[in-house]
């Protein structure tokens, strides 16, 4: 058996060598040598953070990935992308790709199929591809301009909040605030002891008021009213009667407290009575005698 040299082992070594670093290396890009591919590329005129193996996806699923990027130098603004497609893959006419871009990945490639059409693109034509502006172009180029503009605003304001900052005003208002603060706490405190001590006397208080309330109205309403006021009625009735004969002269009270002549007879009667009284006192003898024998 014929044996190698030791320079054709080392040859035959370095070609394997190369061979397995070039194959690892397309392997780490993501492209597979062994797994049969379509080539297709794509016109577009900004490739801005697209990289070689950046993905094609078809309706949110990998259908392969960019190969190459090349600058188009016979024309302006046109540059060339070669991607490799699974061999299954058909693209239909009117199809066009989309260039997007991603917060994490950098770009990514989508195809937008026109599905109404039956006819396909061969391996090897050239598609037309899109920049659709993602949120970070969005940004750039529309919000950061704003944010420029407003620059000399925010610093304006930032200088008067500031000086508002430093006012002695504002330190003595927050001082007086946080005296409120304190007054307030301990107001607080004096509340919560009044309410754990006052109110319940006050309460038990007026629960035995509104006891006495319920027992006099319990009172009040077994009192036989109606008999009352008829024996009031009554009462009255009589008094209305008597004052009635008072005021009559059918009677001997009526008479004497309405007839005149009989009070001047009666006045008469009684200063005779008095008259006579009195000369008894002085003549006695006069009306009594005396005999011994």
């Amino acid at each position: 058996m014929k044996k190698f040299s030791k320079e054709a082992k080392i040859g035959i070594a370095t070609i394997l060598s190369l061979v397995l670093l070039y194959i690892g290396v397309n392997y780490l890009k993501g492209i597979n040598l062994f797994k049969p591919a379509n080539y297709y590329y794509v016109s577009c005129s900004n490739v801005k953070d697209i990289n070689i193996s950046s993905p094609v996806f078809v309706d949110g699923f990998k259908v392969g990935l960019v190969r190459s990027i090349a600058y188009d130098y016979s024309s302006i603004n046109k540059i060339t992308l070669e991607i490799s497609l699974d061999k299954g893959m058909k693209i239909n006419k009117g199809s066009y790709v989309s260039i997007e871009s991603t917060l994490l990945s950098g770009a990514e490639l989508n195809i937008k199929l026109d599905k109404g059409v039956d006819e396909y693109y061969k391996p090897g034509d050239t598609l037309e591809g899109r920049i659709k502006s993602g949120m970070m172009t969005s940004v750039e180029e529309d919000i950061l301009p704003l944010v420029v503009d407003m620059m000399p605003k925010i610093d304006s304001i930032l200088m008067g909040l500031q000086a508002l900052v430093n006012n002695a005003a504002i330190s003595e208002s927050l001082s007086n605030l946080e005296s409120t603060t304190k007054q307030l706490e301990e107001s607080s405190i004096r509340l919560n002891a009044f309410l754990k001590n006052d109110v319940p006397e006050i309460s038990s208080g007026l629960k035995t008021t509104a006891s006495n309330l319920s027992t006099f109205s319990s009172n009040l309403n077994n009192l036989d009213l109606e008999q009352s006021i008829n024996s009031f009625n009554s009462t009255l009735g009589n008094i209305n009667t008597m004052a009635s004969k008072l005021n009559s002269n059918d009677n001997s009270l009526g008479l004497l407290l309405n007839d005149s002549l009989l009070y001047n007879n009666l006045n008469r009667t009684v200063e005779n009575a008095s008259g006579l009284l009195f000369d008894v006192k002085q003549n006695p003898k006069k009306y009594v005698r005396f005999s011994l024998f």
